[in-house]
C-alpha cells in the first residue's frame, strides 16, 4: 500500500491503473477506521482491480460547535488497518490540498431538506454532497463504496451521481453490528461504561418497529410510536427522532406497503448515534 496526499499524484496513480484496463474501487472515510469500514475496503479489494481508501475529516459537513476538533484521528492506526484490508492506495489529503481557497461552490441534493439529519444539522449534507463530489471528480470512474449505517447519506449520494451524471456505480453495504447489536460507528469511542451499555436502545427501538410491521401494523405513525417508547424506557437516552420513510425518496410514510426504512437518531450525553433497518412490509392481513 502506498500513501499519497495531493491530489496530482492520486490522478497520476489512478490514469495508470485505467490505462491498463482496472477497475478502480473507491472507499471515502473520516477515518478512525472500525469493522464497518474495512469490510467496505474488503469488498472493495474482492470486486475491483484497485482500491483507494480516502481519509478526510471534512470540516463542511460540520457546522460552528460541532465536533470537528475533537473527531477521533489516529492516522497510523488507519493506515496499519487499511493496509491489511488489502488497500492499494491510502489517499490523506491535509485541508489545503482539498480547499486550497475559501469554498464558493457546494453541491445541494435536495431530498428530505429539513427532515430528520437536515432538521438537526441544516449543513451537513451539503458538506459531504461537495467533498464526495470532488472525490468522484479527483478519482474518476469508479465503483465507490458506502455503508448503509449512514443511510441517509447513503441516498444523498445515490442521487447526486445520477442528477450530475459522474462515471460513478454508488454500492451501498451492509452495516456492521457488535455483538449486542450496536451499528459501528467511530463516534462510539466518545461513550462511557453507562452510555455504551444504553447504546443499545437503538438497535432495540429499531427491531421493536420491524417486529410490529411483521405482525401486521401498517399504520406508519403507530410504528414510530413504538420505537419512540422503547427509548423512552432508557433513562440515558434522549431521541431526537423516529422514522419511517421510503428508502429510495426519504420521503415520510403513512400507510405501509413494499419496502421501507426506520431510521432513529440518539443523544447519550453529548453523543449522538445513528441506526437504521429495512424491511419488505408482509403482504396480507394488516392492522392498523
Amino acid at each position: 500500500m502506498i500513501v499519497l496526499h495531493t491530489i496530482r499524484d492520486l490522478r497520476e496513480t489512478l490514469e495508470g491503473v485505467r490505462a491498463r484496463g482496472g477497475v478502480v474501487g473507491l472507499v471515502p472515510t473520516m477515518g478512525y477506521l472500525h469493522e464497518g469500514h474495512l469490510s467496505l475496503m474488503r469488498r472493495s479489494v474482492e470486486e475491483c482491480d484497485f482500491t483507494v481508501a480516502t481519509i478526510f475529516v471534512n470540516p463542511l459537513q460540520f457546522a460552528p460547535g460541532e465536533d470537528y476538533d475533537r473527531y477521533p484521528r489516529d492516522p497510523e492506526g488507519d493506515s496499519d488497518k487499511a493496509r491489511s484490508a488489502g488497500v492499494d492506495v491510502l489517499f490523506m489529503p491535509p485541508v489545503e490540498e482539498m480547499y486550497p481557497r475559501p469554498v464558493k461552490t457546494t453541491v445541494h441534493v435536495d431530498v428530505a431538506v429539513g427532515f430528520m439529519e437536515s432538521a438537526a444539522r441544516p449543513t451537513h449534507f451539503d458538506g459531504v454532497a461537495t467533498v464526495v463530489a470532488k472525490l468522484f471528480a479527483i478519482v474518476g470512474p469508479c465503483r465507490a463504496y458506502f455503508g448503509e449505517k449512514d443511510f441517509q447519506q447513503l441516498v444523498i449520494v445515490r442521487r447526486m451521481a445520477h442528477d450530475l451524471s459522474f462515471p460513478v456505480e454508488v454500492v451501498g453495504c451492509p452495516i456492521v453490528r457488535e455483538p449486542d447489536g450496536l451499528a459501528a460507528s467511530s463516534r462510539n469511542v466518545y461513550l462511557n461504561v453507562e452510555q455504551r451499555s444504553a447504546a443499545t436502545v437503538l438497535y432495540r427501538a429499531l427491531c421493536e418497529g420491524v417486529e410490529a410491521i411483521r405482525r401486521g401494523e401498517r399504520d406508519a405513525e403507530q410504528v414510530r410510536r413504538v420505537m419512540a417508547e422503547v427509548v423512552s424506557r432508557e433513562p440515558s437516552a434522549e431521541l431526537d427522532y423516529a422514522e419511517v420513510v421510503d428508502p429510495e425518496t426519504l420521503e415520510r410514510c403513512d400507510r405501509l406497503e413494499g419496502e421501507v426504512r426506520l431510521l432513529i437518531a440518539v443523544r447519550l450525553g453529548d453523543t449522538r448515534l445513528l441506526d437504521n433497518l429495512g424491511v419488505v412490509v408482509p403482504e396480507g392481513t394488516a392492522t392498523g
